[in-house]
């Protein structure tokens, strides 16, 4: 089977939907009986697609203004998808917007529905994408969601309008099964602190950093009041890692620290040497952060959004979305445990994740393209 997959997501610096995008792609590459190719529709493609896709995987696209072509995608069939990917059974539109496919059975990935339920927390790009997910759906033979939860949303939001669903759950590298805190050297190498709570992710309102911080002042606050003030080195600081996205700024607050960006590489380490992992999000379609928390070994705190509680399967400790008081003490529950890592919870923590596998991701995925080569024969 020919699959042609649209890689614009693996420009830039790469946010979750590109790593998705690229995980899924290695993963595909070594299915044996689909043929990938890969596509992207922005001005720079030509430039840095190839460099950009695991080695062999064959990368055709035109350089179009990606703006243009959703403008014209939203009101019509044309351009087809096929002028900038070449001949293929499947398109897999990986990021929301599936283009007109011509004689390609349609694949659209829809990773949330923080555009449609929660507007006021998503960009303007993001907010268009009330007019193009419809027509993306009635383009596609079948759509492909992260987490049951996305699931079942994107059912109830579009009703008959909606093609066959397959849950396709994302997975972690083998490499953070694996990962050890870093060192002294390593730390001071990487610009961490010692001893830190930790945030992955674009720092915009969908990710709910205000209950973020006001929990963490007010576990600062009473951080001599509690059984944390018999630790040593003071409370530990919070660190932000993440692009700065969108939104009203965030003022610096004492013990908190920013860093825009880290290659995998280093993440993986960073997230390593948590005390514990936060995602106090008021909507996630997967949080891949928080399950790679749990492959390196490390507690993690999560907010009662449905997928992120799907996700983490009972791993995590879960707060009530927005409630400040409540993430304020799993901060403090934290600290209680002690310097000393947990090995046996940590196992434990990486055993779970070690069942998603980005191969399982594939698999699901090669069923919905099967699925829209069907439909379109």
């Amino acid at each position: 089977m020919r699959v042609a997959l649209d890689g614009t997501p693996l420009l830039g610096r790469r946010t979750g939907i590109g790593r998705y995008t690229e995980n899924l792609l290695t993963a595909l590459a070594d299915c044996h009986d689909i043929a990938v190719s890969v596509t992207a529709f922005t001005l720079r493609a030509a430039g840095e697609l190839s460099a950009a896709v695991p080695a062999g995987v064959r990368t055709r696209s035109l350089p179009v203004p990606a703006r243009l072509l959703r403008s014209m995608w939203s009101h019509s069939e044309i351009p087809p998808v096929g002028l900038f990917s070449g001949r293929a059974d499947v398109f897999h539109a990986t990021n929301f917007v599936l283009p007109p496919t011509g004689r390609a059975g349609g694949v659209v990935t829809i990773h949330d529905l923080a555009y449609l339920t929660m507007p006021e927390t998503v960009d303007a790009t993001s907010r268009a994408l009330r007019e193009l997910v419809p027509r993306s759906l009635a383009r596609a033979a079948a759509v492909c969601t992260p987490t049951r939860s996305i699931a079942e949303q994107v059912m109830d939001a579009y009703g008959p309008a909606v093609p066959d669903v397959v849950v396709t759950p994302l997975g972690v590298d083998p490499e953070w099964l694996t990962v050890q805190p870093p060192d002294a050297r390593t730390r001071s190498r990487l610009g961490v602190p010692a001893d830190y709570f930790l945030f992955v992710g674009t720092r915009e309102p969908r990710k709910d950093l205000a209950t973020l911080l006001t929990a963490y002042a007010l576990f600062r606050h009473d951080w001599g009041r509690t059984a944390a003030r018999d630790v040593e080195g003071g409370p530990p600081s919070l660190l932000l890692v993440g692009p700065s996205g969108w939104g009203a700024d965030q003022e610096p607050a004492a013990g908190v620290a920013i860093r825009d960006f880290s290659p995998t590489s280093e993440l993986r380490s960073i997230v390593a040497g948590a005390r514990a992992l936060v995602m106090p999000s008021r909507d996630e379609g997967f949080g891949l952060p928080a399950l790679e928390g749990l492959a390196a070994g490390v507690p993690v705190i999560v907010s009662d959004a449905p997928a992120l509680v799907e996700v983490t399967g009972g791993h995590a400790t879960v707060f009530a979305i927005g409630d400040t008081d409540g993430l304020a003490g799993a901060l403090n529950e934290v600290t209680t445990r002690g310097d000393e890592p947990d090995e046996q919870a940590a196992a434990v923590l990486r055993r779970y994740a070690a069942g998603w596998t980005w191969q399982r991701c594939a698999e699901a995925t090669v069923g919905a393209y099967r699925r829209a080569a069907r439909t379109e024969s």
